[in-house]
């Protein structure tokens, strides 16, 4: 029996049962054109909510096989010299192993392409430099750009785009000016989306001053904000508590041919909670998403709601943040590892400590494992107790769970150690630490108070 690309991957996705499931998985990987990388990782998902561990390892083994199996013999091909690529086989091989993670193969067939008679154009280098970066590989996106440059080949927009996101994703803003720089010597003209990788980047640095410049460059310039560069400047302006500036920027959305996004609301209420405004977040939340929302047929996420959550537990609100925990289980928005993390934390600091160990230890039933965050909370309020053992204890049962300790997690119980005059076993929490390669976080204050200790 046969199906189709789009039938198949249906009844994949509505299989009931781990036979169902591995039949529609193999009839996949046998299909020609093969669905999609999206579509297959979808039907693991779904084998994996059956419980089938090992068989869904198996199915990604085979899966990742045969990837392994069709780049050795695309290099076999290439280094024999059996065919010549075309210009259509070059991007699909190159774009496939990027799509699919394998960065560095691509890098490596790159080089390869460049040995045949055909070479590679601007679209294939584009594509791997900007999987680079994504990998976080911005030097190699670096130099494979200036190798592109040497053989003659002229980055377009979307290659200087790609290597300017990753530049500013690292912080890294004197590469990111040069390159700025050599768009402009190179006649390229610097686009909407350039100007709000920008504007993003500063304002995730808190830096709303330099983004402010830029989108005054983007309107000398009569290039258009877009709602993309208006959210990230509405989250700079809520970061560093501009609120007048990010709600007055919201409301002139409409105006200006925009509409706002859910991130625009989530941008504002974050803002408004972390100055204490949790009544105007509320309000937000409310009145407005319930009036512009409908119209433009936006409803609040997992993230607004996690974000409001968290300003209520910021202000010591818990009574009305469990009212509102049962607000959204009510309208069917299903609490995530966040929203547990913001609880747990919320009750920590008001000192609802067996409440929050209640939450704690209830993740498991929920499908949820407690991550780092959620775990230095918890020993950092039993050592604010004075239960150092338990805390230690716990330490031990995280390690257990598999999630590792961080700086936080160890100075915690360092400090409450030194407090303790414990210096024998502070030294060894300290001494464990370096051995993990993690950096003491915290101020002068402790360092002075290590003493002998940390000598």
């Amino acid at each position: 029996m046969r199906f189709s690309t789009m039938a198949l991957v249906r009844r994949a996705f509505a299989a009931k049962n781990r036979d169902d499931a591995v039949f529609l998985f193999r009839q996949m990987l046998r299909m020609r054109p093969q669905p999609s990388v999206v579509q297959f990782t979808k039907l693991l998902n779904i084998i994996v909510k059956m419980k089938q561990y090992p068989v869904a390892l198996y199915l990604f083994d085979e899966m990742y096989d045969r990837v392994i199996e069709a780049e050795k013999l695309f290099k076999k091909l290439l280094i024999l010299k059996l065919c010549e690529p075309d210009e259509v086989t070059v991007l699909t091989v190159i774009n496939g192993l990027c799509k699919a993670g394998h960065t560095l193969t691509a890098y490596e067939l790159l080089g390869l392409f460049e040995k045949t008679s055909f070479k590679p154009d601007v679209y294939s280098y584009s594509t791997v430099i900007d999987s680079l970066c994504k990998d976080r590989m911005v030097d190699e996106a670096l130099q494979l750009l200036a190798k592109m440059i040497d053989k003659g080949i002229s980055p377009d927009i979307v290659t200087y785009n790609s290597m300017l996101q990753g530049l500013c994703n690292f912080g890294k803003w004197k590469d990111a000016k040069d390159l700025i720089t050599q768009m402009v010597d190179h006649k390229v003209s610097l686009n909407v989306i350039t100007f709000g990788i920008l504007v993003d980047a500063f304002c995730k640095e808190g830096m709303v001053k330099e983004a402010e410049d830029v989108v005054e460059i983007m309107m000398q310039r009569n290039v258009p904000l877009d709602t993309v560069t208006c959210n990230a400047l509405i989250d700079g302006y809520s970061l560093v508590g501009q609120i007048d500036k990010a709600r007055k920027l919201l409301d002139s959305m409409p105006g200006r041919g925009l509409k706002p996004s859910i991130i625009s609301y989530n941008s504002l209420i974050n803002g408004y909670c972390k100055k204490g405004k949790a009544e105007e977040a509320w309000h937000l939340f409310l009145e407005v998403p319930q009036k512009d929302m409908q119209a433009q047929q936006l409803i609040p996420d997992l993230v607004t709601y996690n974000t409001l959550l968290n300003g209520l537990c910021m202000n010591k609100r818990i009574a009305e943040a469990f009212s509102f925990l049962h607000i959204m289980e009510e309208k069917g928005i299903n609490p995530d590892i966040t929203t547990y993390r913001v609880l747990i934390h919320g009750l920590c600091k008001a000192g609802k400590l067996e409440i929050a160990r209640n939450f704690f230890n209830g993740l498991p039933s929920k499908g949820l494992q407690p991550n780092v965050s959620i775990y230095t909370t918890i020993i950092g309020s039993l050592c604010q107790k004075g239960l150092v053992d338990e805390a230690k204890f716990l330490l031990i049962e995280m390690e257990k769970s598999g999630c590792a300790p961080n700086s936080a997690t160890y100075e915690v119980i360092i400090k409450e150690l030194l407090k303790r005059n414990e210096l024998s076993e502070a030294k060894t929490f300290l001494d464990e630490m370096r051995r993990r390669g993690l950096l003491l976080n915290s101020t002068k204050a402790m360092n002075i108070n290590l003493g002998v200790v940390a000598c």
